[in-house]
């Protein structure tokens, strides 16, 4: 899946990012959250920067995920904007961070944009492995809570019949693509993304 994302054309990825912004600006999820965590696109990762501008236009605050500097497999969250910090470091992966910005706790945000490697119509997902994610907003594993809304991130071409599922995997309440909008089957305290 990663080399499938990977091999998709700069126009197919331009193309991707707008259908992506088009089906999310317009959700009640991205309408009523004030914190929401975005990522910065690698490896083919449909871009979510187009929303992530709109946002921070709103007056929304934004976050990017920060890699805990201890080792341990957990995320913290800093604040993205006009008038903070710019990315100033690189983590372990070479993925740029925020990191003399304001910090987010995870139990904090309304909402978390987030890709994947692959996914299934159930809202289940295959992340990169290392269960940054998991870790992060295990706190919502087998919880009525309904925030943070997660939300995964994919290009259509990544979906898959159907994924095996480990009792660690953080379920999520939708998944959206280029294409297309996936509401888990489960329900999440009635929320509707």
């Amino acid at each position: 899946m990663r080399q499938l994302r990977r091999s998709l054309t700069l126009l197919q990825q331009r193309e991707a990012a707008v259908e992506l912004y088009r089906r999310v600006v317009t959700s009640k999820a991205f309408r009523f959250s004030r914190r929401i965590a975005f990522t910065i696109a690698r490896d083919g990762e449909i871009s979510p920067h187009l929303l992530l501008a709109e946002a921070l236009r709103r007056g929304k605050r934004c976050y990017l995920p920060v890699m805990n500097r201890l080792g341990r497999n957990r995320l913290s969250f800093r604040r993205v904007g006009a008038h903070l910090p710019a990315l100033s470091a690189r983590n372990r992966f070479n993925i740029p961070e925020p990191v003399h910005a304001p910090a987010c706790k995870p139990r904090a945000l309304s909402l978390v944009l987030f890709p994947l490697v692959a996914f299934d119509v159930s809202c289940n997902r295959l992340g990169m492995g290392k269960g940054f994610y998991d870790h992060s907003f295990a706190f919502l594993r087998g919880s009525m809570r309904n925030r943070p809304l997660l939300v995964g991130l994919a290009h259509e071409c990544q979906r898959v019949e159907t994924l095996d599922v480990a009792p660690w995997d953080l379920p999520l309440q939708a998944i959206v693509t280029d294409q297309a909008w996936y509401k888990s089957p489960i329900n999440h305290s009635g929320v509707k993304p």
